[in-house]
C-alpha cells in the first residue's frame, strides 16, 4: 500500500499492484503441451527457453503475475566460475556449463556483464593458510585463471581495502551481471519460439493418466505430457503432486545492504571471504546499476514468505563491511532487502527424472542458481533425452532494453517526454514500453526490475504518483 502526497497534502492510498491487470492466457485450455515448466524464476525461465528453442511445445506456469517474484528477485547478481563449487558435483557441472553458455550468448542476446574479477581475501593467519587449498580446489574444478597474490598486490588492486588484509586468491573470471534482464531475455526467447505463458496460475493438484498430466490451477486446467518442477521455495509442495517423498525445502534468508552510488568507486573487484561449509559468506561487490552491495547473511527459517530485514543483522553486515572497506562509513545506505534461497537438508542440487510418471524435479538450486540456470537447462534437456522438430522463430529477436550502467541508457537517447525517476534516470518511455511489451510487467516489482524506477535514493517518494498515473493510463488503454 502506498500513500501519495502532493504539496504536503494526502491525495490517496493506493496499492500499485492493483494497477496491473491479471495477464491473459495465450493458450487454449484444450491444448496438450509437451512440457509444462512450473516456476518462473531464473531456472524456470532458462528451462522454458531451452525446451522451446529445441522445438518442444511448452508452457511456463507461474503462481504470480510476473516472473522473478520468488527467490530469484533477491540475489547477489554475480556470474560464478565454479572455482569453489563442490568437487565432482552436479552443481559444478551446471555452473561451468551455465557460465560458458552465458558468455556464448551475451553478444547475441545483448546480455550485460562487467568483468571485475574477484578476490578471496584472508583476514588472519588461519585463513591465509587456507588460500593454497582454495587455489588447488579451483584448479581441480577446471578453473585455471587463478593466482595467489600478496598483501601488497591486494592493496594495489584495492586501495581502499583495510590494511588487515593478509593476501588473496585472485579469480579472474568472476563478474557482475544484470540478474533481472537476463531471465526476462530467456522468457522472451521462449515466447519468440512459440512458448506459452500461464501467469497467476497457482498449481493446486494434478493427475497422470499414463500419457499426460492434468494440472489443476487457481485459474483453470493445463495438460502436458511431461512436468518439470522448478518451483524454487515451493518445490517441495509442488513435489507432493507427484507423490515424491523425502524432498524438503528449508528457506535460507540472506539480508543485503545497498550503498549509495557515491560509493561505487571504492572497490574494483568482487571481494569474497574465505568460505565455510555452510555459506560462501558476506560479499562486497559493485552492482550492475551503480551501487555497492554487501551481503548476504545466511539464516535458516521455516517461513517461505518472510523476507523482512532485521536491525541486528543489518548492523552486523555494516560492521563487517566497514572492517573490510573503512571508507564505506562515509557513504549512505540507499536501501536494504532480503532474499530467500531454496536450501535443503543436503548441500547438493536435487535433479531427478521420474520416467514412469514423466515428472522432472529441479530443486535445491541455491546461491549459484543464476550462473547455473542455462547449464541446468541443458542438463535437464539431455536427461529428458527426447528430441523435437526444431521450428523457426516467430519474429526477429528484440533485445531487452539495457538498464545497467555498462551501456547506453534510454535517457541518453532522444524522443522521451520526461525523466520520471531522477534517482535512477528512468524515462516515461521506458516505463510505458515495460508495461506494453509482449512480456510486459505484471507487478510493481516486475516494473522496477525492468526499468529501475522507484529503486533509487528516495525509494519512490518523489516519482510514485507519476508512476501510478502511467500505470493507470496503461491499464485503461491510454
Amino acid at each position: 500500500m502506498a500513500t501519495i502526497f502532493y504539496k504536503g497534502f494526502l491525495v490517496k492510498h493506493i496499492d500499485l499492484n492493483d494497477l496491473f491487470p491479471i495477464k491473459k492466457d495465450d493458450f487454449d485450455e484444450n491444448e496438450i503441451f509437451d512440457i509444462a515448466v512450473i516456476g518462473g524464476g531464473v531456472v524456470g525461465c532458462a528451462l522454458f527457453r531451452e525446451f522451446c528453442i529445441n522445438g518442444a511445445k511448452s508452457v511456463l506456469i507461474e503462481k504470480e503475475n510476473d516472473i522473478l517474484e520468488g527467490a530469484s528477485k533477491g540475489n547477489s547478481a554475480l556470474l560464478h566460475t565454479g572455482f569453489d563449487a563442490p568437487e565432482d558435483s552436479l552443481e559444478l557441472e551446471c555452473v561451468k556449463r551455465g557460465y560458458a553458455e552465458y558468455l556464448r550468448l551475451k553478444d547475441e542476446l545483448k546480455l550485460q556483464i562487467l568483468k571485475t574479477s574477484a578476490l578471496v581475501v584472508a583476514w588472519n593467519d588461519e585463513q591465509l593458510e587456507k588460500l593454497e587449498g582454495i587455489l588447488q580446489k579451483g584448479f581441480r574444478n577446471g578453473v585455471k585463471e587463478l593466482e595467489l597474490i600478496s598483501k601488497k598486490e591486494v592493496k594495489k588492486r584495492e586501495p581502499h581495502i583495510s590494511d588487515k588484509a593478509k593476501g588473496a586468491v585472485l579469480v579472474h573470471g568472476e563478474s557482475v551481471i544484470d540478474a533481472w534482464s537476463a531471465p526476462l531475455t530467456y522468457l522472451k526467447e521462449a515466447v519468440r519460439y512459440g512458448g506459452k505463458r500461464a501467469f497467476s496460475h497457482k498449481v493446486l493438484s494434478g493427475e497422470y493418466d499414463g500419457e499426460k498430466w492434468t494440472l489443476r490451477t487457481s485459474r483453470g486446467t493445463i495438460r502436458a505430457k511431461t512436468v518439470i518442477n522448478s518451483a524454487g521455495l515451493y518445490g517441495d509442495e509442488v513435489e507432493k503432486i507427484r507423490g515424491g517423498e523425502g524432498f524438503r525445502i528449508i528457506p535460507r534468508k540472506g539480508q543485503f545492504i545497498i550503498y549509495d552510488k557515491t560509493a561505487y568507486n571504492l572497490i574494483n573487484s568482487i571481494i569474497l571471504p574465505v568460505p565455510t561449509k555452510r555459506t560462501k559468506g558476506v560479499v562486497i561487490s559493485k552492482t550492475a546499476y551503480g551501487n555497492i552491495l554487501v551481503g548476504p547473511t545466511a539464516e535458516d527459517q521455516m517461513s517461505k514468505t518472510d523476507s523482512s530485514t532485521t536491525k541486528e543483522m543489518l548492523l552486523e553486515l555494516q560492521k563487517k563491511a566497514y572492517e573490510i572497506i573503512p571508507k564505506l562509513k562515509e557513504h549512505s545506505v540507499t536501501t536494504t532487502f532480503a532474499g530467500l534461497r531454496p536450501a535443503t537438508d543436503g548441500h547438493v542440487y536435487n535433479i531427478e527424472y521420474d520416467k514412469e510418471k514423466e515428472w522432472i524435479r529441479v530443486g535445491a538450486i541455491r546461491s549459484t542458481g543464476f550462473t547455473s540456470s542455462l547449464g541446468v537447462a541443458k542438463y535437464v534437456f539431455e536427461l529428458y533425452g527426447k528430441s523435437f522438430e526444431k521450428k523457426e522463430p516467430l519474429y526477429e529477436f528484440k533485445p531487452t532494453p539495457n538498464i545497467t550502467e555498462f551501456a547506453s541508457r534510454d535517457y541518453e537517447k532522444e524522443g522521451y517526454e520526461e525523466i520520471v525517476c531522477h534517482c535512477e534516470m528512468v524515462t516515461d518511455r521506458e516505463i510505458k514500453n515495460a508495461l506494453n511489451d509482449e512480456c510486459g510487467a505484471g507487478t510493481l516489482g516486475g516494473l522496477k526490475r525492468r526499468t529501475r524506477v522507484m529503486m533509487g535514493r528516495c525509494q519512490g517518494f518523489n516519482c510514485m504518483a507519476k508512476v501510478a498515473k502511467i500505470c493507470e493510463d496503461a491499464k485503461n488503454g491510454k
